[in-house]
């Protein structure tokens, strides 16, 4: 094989254009689910109708999931997510127009929450979409042999776009406008202008070739195909397991606010901090992961990386200081780094090209709603058995999980992705 290029993907122009795109979809994307949150919450003062938000975006997502997979198999990728981020933009319009001072002056309160949800539900439609558009089209933009680099730098880019998103919308609520009320209208105005940016740097990548030799078959045979083949393939059936239960049971950033307010005693500054350091860890793993090669002992590398995270998660809810709390959430966040790149790794290099669409439909099922319901299973356990308490549990049912896996898929273990690799570049040349 030849030597590891840390930049091999970044060679490619489409796919710095893509990069590009996917920086300003998930920052407008993160940026606006925060500013939604804090309308909702000013315009009724009920952390309930919050929790309901999330609840208008998943229901719709993973009700779509599979038959989006379908869709997008049976699509050419970059117009079917040009249609996607044009649906977006219309949402993000409506969301500036919905809080602009003349609507909120003369409505009342239940219509604009009404208008909110329908706009966040149809946003859960797109979010469905999105994601096997996305994992579907890299896979087109950049060769096979640097799929493991393009991972590492999707997945960064990604990351840092949700940073940087969720931060700026915390300040520009403040920064813009005479008030907060206008604050929250110009906010939505920049993620509608990020959107559209989005948009016509998209069409600066070519149309790709659709790949799916199965075109107009039925879609109960071609949900049912994708299903079927995500879990007669070990190494992506275990990746998706470690990844899902980690996030459910691992959780321990929803309760965040209590540990800062009722255990740490740090305030709302230090729960800003307490936030930011799992993100930060998983940022700066990411990069650093460019420079390090993940393909040999992958599997046996992901099983560390879950253990790793599981123990981290375990020493913060036994800490009751603030600074080892931190540290114990900035390595979940390293752990959680190695993690997501290796799954994306190994999703790009064992899924066929004409099922990546379903594969990624299945992913998005198994982790999209195991973010949701990790949250509530975070306040279920903190409300039956204690906040500290809730979080040891779900770290250490991570690990349960990791020492599991091995078990009931011993060759999980012995993943190596390095004949992948090898397979690909000779395909190639």
């Amino acid at each position: 094989m030849e030597k590891k290029d840390p930049y091999a993907a970044l060679r490619y122009k489409e796919f710095n254009i893509f990069i590009l795109v996917r920086f300003a979809l998930v920052f407008a994307w993160s940026m606006q689910f925060i500013i939604i949150e804090w309308q909702v919450y000013a315009l009724t003062g009920d952390p309930l109708y919050i929790g309901i938000i999330g609840l208008m975006e998943i229901i719709p997502a993973l009700t779509m999931a599979l038959f989006a997979g379908h869709i997008v198999d049976q699509k050419e990728k970059r117009n079917l997510l040009a249609v996607c981020i044009a649906l977006f933009s219309l949402i993000s319009f409506g969301l500036f127009w919905v809080t602009s001072q003349e609507v909120t002056d003369t409505w009342p309160v239940s219509s604009i929450l009404y208008v909110i949800y329908a706009f966040v539900f149809f946003g859960g439609l797109l979010r469905s979409f999105f994601g096997p558009s996305i994992f579907s089209l890299v896979a087109l933009i950049v060769p096979k042999k640097v799929y493991p680099n393009a991972a590492t730098w999707n997945s960064s880019t990604w990351q840092m776009a949700r940073v940087l998103g969720v931060s700026f919308a915390g300040f520009s609520i403040g920064w813009l406008g005479e008030n907060e009320q206008m604050g929250v209208h110009w906010s939505l105005c920049i993620v509608f202008g990020l959107v559209l940016f989005s948009l016509i740097m998209l069409f600066q990548i070519k149309k790709k070739p659709i790949l799916n030799p199965n075109i107009g078959e039925p879609i109960g045979r071609s949900l049912k195909e994708g299903v079927n083949f995500v879990f007669k393939t070990k190494a992506i059936l275990g990746a998706l397991t470690l990844d899902m239960v980690s996030v459910l049971f691992g959780g321990a950033i929803a309760l965040a606010a209590v540990f800062a307010e009722d255990i740490l005693k740090v305030g709302p500054q230090g729960f800003g901090i307490l936030v930011a350091a799992p993100n930060v860890g998983s940022f700066l793993t990411m990069l650093v992961t460019a420079y390090i090669p993940i393909v040999k002992k992958a599997g046996m590398k992901l099983l560390i990386a879950v253990f790793g995270f599981g123990l981290s998660i375990i020493a913060f809810g036994l800490s009751s200081v603030f600074w080892i709390s931190v540290i114990a959430l900035f390595f979940s966040g390293v752990f959680d780094g190695v993690s997501m790149v290796i799954r994306q790794t190994i999703l790009q290099l064992k899924t066929p090209d004409h099922m990546r669409g379903r594969v990624s439909s299945v992913n998005s099922m198994f982790v999209g709603s195991s973010n949701e319901l990790g949250a509530f299973e975070s306040g279920l356990t903190a409300k039956l058995m204690g906040t500290a308490s809730a979080v040891v549990f779900g770290g250490t049912m991570t690990l349960y999980t990791v020492l599991m896996t091995g078990v009931v898929l011993p060759s999980f273990p012995k993943l190596d992705l390095t004949k992948d690799m090898e397979d690909h570049e000779k395909e190639e040349n």
